[in-house]
């Protein structure tokens, strides 16, 4: 074989990758929907994985059933016999590929894969537009010209529910497998040689900054907060004041925000059923930096004058802490002893 053809140890690492990358996606969701309603303040999950759907299925069904939507059933959809082993298919025909080492078998490789992609989302819009408009004549409820088509990807509003469509872990392990293959075909068509002298190191740079980008897909934290826009999640009323700004992160990633550490602690009382992930409050000294409340330093005192009496703040390190506590002849509280 002429060793013009073949492709480099370092495309072929990258290729192990991809396919490991796509095999492992069936384990997880690969899409998910979420619906968010003043009923459900924790939401409802759909979770559509390559051979099933999971979450509040059963729930979502009984509210579509008044709108004259379909029910949704695995059985009834082909894609969820054969996605399964189309995707193990690639990651088998992608693993090959690394074996052979051709650089023609690679490219036709990504072509592929790209079309299946392309007609995959196609697949899905179509199932989330007759989701939405094929709907019963006889239902309960019913307003003229409204459809619930579900976004492809992103929000929508549909009636009273807000609707987020995006990948899940399944979904950005795919992704990631066309990444990688991209970056192969880059890599073997020399697109890097202007900038770098060593192809290698262009690749292990890449792979590395792609490794990274996955692994910061998963994680979530606090979110900026826009001032005079976003409003407390309990008393509705608009944040204005950034330095005591708290929020709290649900299990399924659902964000709240609050104005003032009181009315944080006042929604969670009220809301026991809802799981909480992490608790967030800003740093006075710093209000645009959030700091988990596990391992904040909170005083408290009249003088902070917080928007809603809870006359509290958090501080990233107990120094800070005392410098404020002596300022505004302040005492120092724990959220452990706040939540109780």
């Amino acid at each position: 074989m002429n060793t013009e053809n073949k492709i480099s140890n370092l495309s072929r690492v990258i290729l192990v990758l991809a396919a490991a990358c796509l095999a492992i996606s069936i384990i997880f969701p690969i899409w998910k929907i979420d619906l968010y309603a003043p009923q459900y303040p924790e939401g409802l999950s759909l979770l559509i994985y390559a051979d099933n759907l999971a979450g509040d299925v059963d729930i979502i069904n009984g509210l579509n059933h008044y709108i004259g939507m379909q029910t949704l059933h695995a059985e009834n959809f082909i894609e969820f016999t054969v996605l399964k082993y189309i995707l193990l298919f690639f990651a088998g025909l992608i693993l090959l590929t690394a074996i052979v080492g051709r650089k023609k078998l690679v490219y036709v490789v990504f072509g592929v894969f790209t079309l299946f992609s392309i007609l995959a989302m196609a697949d899905f819009y179509r199932w989330n537009y007759n989701y939405g408009h094929n709907l019963d004549p006889n239902a309960a409820i019913k307003v003229p010209g409204m459809t619930y088509q579900p976004p492809l990807i992103g929000f929508k509003q549909l009636l009273n529910f807000g609707a987020y469509s995006m990948p899940d872990k399944g979904g950005i392990l795919f992704i990631g497998t066309a990444v990688l293959l991209l970056l192969v075909v880059l890599l073997e068509r020399n697109v890097f040689a202007k900038w770098f002298k060593k192809k290698s190191a262009v690749a292990v740079v890449s792979l590395a900054l792609c490794l990274f980008t996955f692994a910061s897909c998963g994680a979530q934290g606090p979110r900026a907060i826009h001032l005079n826009k976003d409003a407390c999640a309990y008393c509705k009323m608009s944040i204005t004041e950034p330095p005591f700004v708290a929020q709290l992160i649900t299990v399924k990633g659902r964000d709240y925000v609050f104005d003032d550490l009181n009315c944080m602690i006042s929604f969670k009382k009220e809301n026991s059923t809802i799981e909480i992930a992490d608790a967030y409050v800003a740093d006075f000294c710093k209000p645009a930096t959030f700091v988990n409340l596990d391992k904040a330093f909170l005083i408290q005192s009249d003088s902070l004058r917080s928007p809603m009496a809870g006359n509290m703040a958090g501080f990233a390190s107990q120094d800070s802490a005392d410098v404020y506590k002596v300022r505004y002849a302040a005492s120092q509280v724990t959220w452990a002893a706040l939540i109780r």
